[in-house]
């Protein structure tokens, strides 16, 4: 079984907090993106008739878009953890 690591577990390292705030910014986006492209293959996925979304939900490509939809769950919790440690970071 394979142990979670908790972010206070971890040695404290120097971190430069506009180096960071950039990361994040960027981390932000790039999830925010991703939902607007989730959201925009629901639409799409609404006007297809039903004989082709059986044949594309039974695609590797729908798998693989399923399971990226998974892991940006785990992502979006991870982006909020790195957010409150960035406001420990901040500058008084």
């Amino acid at each position: 079984m394979s142990e979670q690591l908790n972010i206070t577990d971890q040695p404290k390292r120097d971190l430069d907090y506009a180096q960071a705030r950039l990361a994040y910014s960027i981390i932000e986006s790039l999830v925010e993106h991703t939902r607007v492209v989730s959201d925009l293959v629901a639409v799409m996925a609404q006007v297809l008739d039903e004989d082709t979304t059986k044949a594309l939900t039974q695609t590797p490509t729908w798998s693989a878009y399923l399971d990226s939809r998974r892991s940006m769950e785990k992502t979006r919790r991870d982006v909020e953890t790195f957010a409150e440690i960035l406001k420990q970071l901040q500058p008084e």
